[in-house]
């Protein structure tokens, strides 16, 4: 059975939802599973509701911003936490092993290859998830020039535990999931983690497809998909 892992997005000390990662029209989250946007009581509803993990991006890091890691090291003690840090070398990916159990290495934000395969070198591979982010069908990416191709021989070279594919022009959508970016990178199926505009449609056609594990975030929170 396929495994739904909660996303949230946390900005200025709240969860908040949006469209296309747009983050700039991202506005406090409303859930069914706490009566606030707080992140900490909504991770409680969460864990009451069968939560074994979450996936938590501090769009404020990312954005640099400012910072939730404050909330984020809390939440880890509730429900094992997935960070998105916008982690751009070894270095940053140190110091936030002390805030999540799993640290996300994002195309979006990493300096280099380079520092790809030093994270992976020097790090257990247990405590390290690679984000393949991907708008309108290319690799999203802040400093590497590569096509989705390109970077798809690199993983198979380092040969990661998890990678999310996340389609961020489809985030908040339900519109379902990306089937050309999905066949790109169905030989390593087992190793998927598929993102972005999913619905309940969209995740039992996965489960269908044997893709392992989904993140759900605007679906799940309105209650239209449940977590277990």
């Amino acid at each position: 059975m396929i495994k739904k892992i909660p996303v949230l997005d946390l900005k200025k000390g709240q969860a908040v939802s949006g469209k296309s990662g747009l983050r700039d029209t991202y506005q406090p989250l409303q859930t069914i599973f706490a009566p606030s946007s707080n992140p900490i009581e909504i991770s409680q509803g969460l864990k009451l509701n069968g939560a074994s993990e979450l996936y938590i991006a501090d769009l404020d890091l990312i954005e640099k911003k400012g910072h939730n890691i404050n909330d984020i090291k809390m939440i880890n003690t509730l429900v094992p936490v997935i960070l998105d840090a916008g982690i751009k070398n070894a270095e940053s990916f140190e110091f936030f092993l002390d805030y999540a159990y799993k640290l996300i290495v994002p195309t979006e934000t990493i300096d280099s290859i380079d520092e790809i395969y030093n994270i992976f070198n020097t790090y257990p591979k247990e405590r390290i998830v690679i984000s393949v982010d991907v708008k309108d069908n290319e690799l999203y990416s802040k400093n590497l020039d590569l096509t989705l191709i390109e970077f798809k021989e690199v993983l198979d070279d380092i040969n990661p535990n998890e990678i999310i594919l996340l389609d961020i022009s489809s985030v908040g959508t339900e519109k379902g999931y990306n089937d050309v970016l999905l066949d790109n990178f169905w030989d390593i199926k087992d190793k998927l983690i598929i993102a972005g505009g999913l619905n309940k449609d969209s995740i039992d056609e996965l489960d269908l497809k044997g893709i392992k594990k989904v993140l759900i975030g605007t679906a799940l929170h309105s209650g239209e998909v449940s977590l277990l």
